[in-house]
């Protein structure tokens, strides 16, 4: 029986390694190719795999309430808009770029998994994938997680109004703030041609 499951390793290794050999003779390892279904199966399974035996039955302890979701939303606007957008679409510059991209996280792949399986990836991240590892040790920092989950869940039913708030939350690049400066200037009848000082964060 050792020798068989020997031999079963055996052969993995081997498709693998030989997979390997053929993605990159033929397009390389770049990440602006999309992920073959052998890859993403690939990726889901390792998923799987990494949760640990409890995490899949770990329920939520934060009541799913409006102040719950409101304080959700901000923390996502704020923390997660860049990689998987306000209404979790993953429809951003980066989310887009990352590989594999950010899931819609707004369909069953996402929708179906336990509250614990994602507050376990919201803590710890997924190897091999542009998620982080948010967890930090603190309660503090783990009821947030959990009231992420629940807005995880609201995520299909985002209303347009609330994705509008969002907007004036996320984060600004410099030419976004510079563009905003310029309008409030203009706005207030100044010279908007004038040289705005630049803010340097340290």
């Amino acid at each position: 029986m050792r020798w068989f499951f020997l031999g079963v390793l055996s052969v993995c290794a081997v498709a693998i390694l030989t997979g390997f050999a053929l993605i990159r003779q033929g397009r390389g390892f770049s990440a602006l190719e999309p992920p073959t279904p052998m890859e993403r199966w690939i990726a889901r399974e390792a998923r799987a795999l990494a949760l640990p035996a409890g995490a899949k039955s770990r329920m939520n302890p934060i009541e799913n309430s409006a102040e719950t979701l409101a304080e959700a939303r901000v923390h996502w606007a704020d923390h997660c808009y860049s990689c998987h957008a306000n209404d979790g679409s993953g429809d951003t510059v980066l989310g887009k770029h990352l590989y594999p991209p950010a899931p819609d996280m707004r369909l069953p792949a996402t929708q179906e998994l336990t509250d614990g399986e994602l507050f376990y990836i919201i803590q710890n991240g997924i190897r091999l994938t542009g998620m982080p590892a948010w967890a930090s040790g603190s309660s503090h920092d783990e009821e947030d997680s959990w009231k992420l989950v629940h807005f995880i869940r609201h995520l299909p039913q985002l209303t347009l109004e609330e994705k509008k708030a969002m907007e004036k939350m996320n984060p600004k690049s410099p030419d976004e703030l510079r563009e905003e400066q310029e309008e409030e200037r203009f706005l207030r009848g100044e010279d908007s041609h004038e040289a705005i000082p630049e803010h340097h964060h340290y």
